[in-house]
C-alpha cells in the first residue's frame, strides 16, 4: 500500500520553540544545549526522505589526510549549502551541493528555534556500527566562531563522546578533565555553544550493538 509523504514544511512551521524542553550542559569551556527537536513520526519522515534524495559523495572525496597519508572514512558523506560554498578539513574541500527541499525545510525550523541563519550543512551516514567518527574540532578557519553548529541526529541512537584538549596531553601538572558521554536520540538536536569547539574534541566511536542506519546533520554558519 502506498502512503502519502508528510509535508515537512507545514509540519515543521506547526512546531512552537518555546514548547520545546532543553537541557543545558556546562563545562569548563564547554557549552550545550540539548533537545528533542521532532517527534518519532517527523524524525521517522525526514530520515525516509533523506534516505531516497541525498547523493553521497565518491572517489576523491571519500578520503581524509591524517598525520601526511590518506584514509578512507569510515562513514558515507556529503554536503549542501548555498552556492559557491565549500567546506575545507584534514586536507580536503567538500563543496556544497543545492539545497534539497526537506533540508531547506529543517534549516527554516532552526532558525525559528535557534535565531540562527544556517548555510551549509554536513550529512554524515553511519550504515552500521562499525561506522564511526574519529576524534576531532570543529575549528576550522572559514566557520563563523559566534554560531554554535547544530547536530540533528536521525535513526539508531549513539554514544556522542566529548574530551578536553587538556585531557589529550601527557602532563601529570595539568588536572584531568573527565570527558563527557551522552547519547544522542532519533530526532534530537544538539547545539554545540561557543567556546566549545576551542577546548573540547567530541567523536562518535564504534558501537557494534547498536548496528541500526544513522543520519547526523551537522548545520554550520560559514563566513563568505
Amino acid at each position: 500500500m502506498n502512503t502519502l509523504k508528510i509535508d515537512l514544511k507545514t509540519a515543521f512551521e506547526a512546531i512552537v520553540p518555546n514548547n520545546l524542553e532543553k537541557k543545558k550542559i556546562i563545562r569548563e569551556g564547554l557549552n550545550l544545549d540539548y533537545m528533542i527537536l521532532l517527534n518519532r513520526t517527523l524524525a521517522n519522515e525526514l530520515f525516509n526522505q533523506l534516505r531516497a534524495s541525498v547523493e553521497y559523495y565518491d572517489g576523491e572525496l571519500t578520503k581524509v589526510r591524517v598525520f601526511g597519508k590518506w584514509h578512507k572514512i569510515p562513514r558515507q558523506q556529503c554536503a549542501y549549502g548555498d552556492a559557491g560554498l565549500n567546506y575545507k578539513f584534514s586536507g580536503v574541500c567538500l563543496p556544497a551541493k543545492e539545497w534539497l527541499p526537506p533540508l531547506i525545510a529543517i534549516r527554516k525550523l532552526l532558525l525559528r528555534v535557534t535565531g540562527y541563519d544556517y548555510n551549509f550543512v554536513l550529512i554524515n551516514r553511519y550504515r552500521d556500527g562499525t561506522d564511526h567518527m574519529g576524534e576531532h574540532k570543529d575549528d576550522e578557519a572559514e566557520l563563523d566562531p559566534n554560531t554554535p553548529i547544530a547536530s540533528l541526529s536521525l535513526g539508531q541512537e549513539r554514544p556522542f563522546v566529548f574530551r578536553h584538549g587538556n585531557s589529550r596531553k601527557k602532563d601529570p601538572e595539568k588536572e584531568t578533565i573527565h570527558p563527557l558521554k551522552m547519547n544522542l536520540e532519533h530526532g534530537s538536536l544538539l547545539l554545540m555553544n561557543p567556546p566549545t569547539n576551542k577546548f573540547w574534541y567530541h567523536s562518535l566511536p564504534k558501537r557494534k550493538t547498536a548496528p541500526g542506519e544513522r543520519i547526523n546533520l551537522t548545520f554550520r554558519r560559514i563566513n563568505m
